[in-house]
């Protein structure tokens, strides 16, 4: 019987798992995902996050606008994970958007203090494109930080509007490690 158990256990955390790495924003995603603003910090940026369903498929829409004023200049919608690969290679992302440059945003077990985390960037045009980013081209934003992320080591990944000031409209329809 304990036997059983453990096999259950084991096939259950691996599923868990596998959902946790591809998000294609369906079965409540609002449960997953969270929005927040520079206004946690005093910034004066404006935004929301919608999930809809369209030609697509799922997606979440972020828009808003971005402002530097007061120490600010971002949006984000930020979903928690666990239980990542060590042996990944990157993030994809299915992302369209109004020609701006938006941002991944990763925290680790060693991003410890709200302003410190790995960056990399995308364009996001006006249709449907695949985007592959190398786990490699994440920049840190500290020399705090480790040079390179462990993937094993990820703890969040962001959609981040992000350090100027611009109208934010994101949508984005899956997001995952490859």
């Amino acid at each position: 019987m304990f036997t059983c158990f453990v096999l259950f256990i084991s096939f259950y955390n691996a599923g868990l798992s596998d959902q946790m790495l591809k998000d294609t924003f369906r079965n409540s995603p609002e449960k997953r995902w969270i929005y927040f603003a520079d206004t946690v910090m005093g910034g004066q940026s404006e935004g929301a996050v919608a999930f809809k369903k369209g030609s697509q498929g799922q997606y979440a829409r972020l828009t808003g606008n971005v402002t530097t004023k007061n120490n600010g200049g971002f949006i984000q919608i930020r979903k928690r994970i666990s239980g990542v690969d060590k042996d990944i290679a990157g993030i994809k992302l299915t992302a369209k958007g109004n020609n701006q440059i938006y941002h991944i945003f990763i925290r680790t077990s060693g991003t410890v203090l709200p302003w410190q985390y790995y960056k990399a960037e995308f364009s996001a045009r006006n249709s449907w494109k695949k985007i592959k980013i190398p786990i490699d081209d994440f920049q840190r934003s500290s020399s705090f930080l480790s040079r390179k992320i462990r993937p094993e080591t990820i703890k969040s990944i962001g959609l981040v509007a992000f350090g100027r000031d611009f109208s934010a409209d994101l949508y984005i329809s899956e997001v995952s490690f490859y």
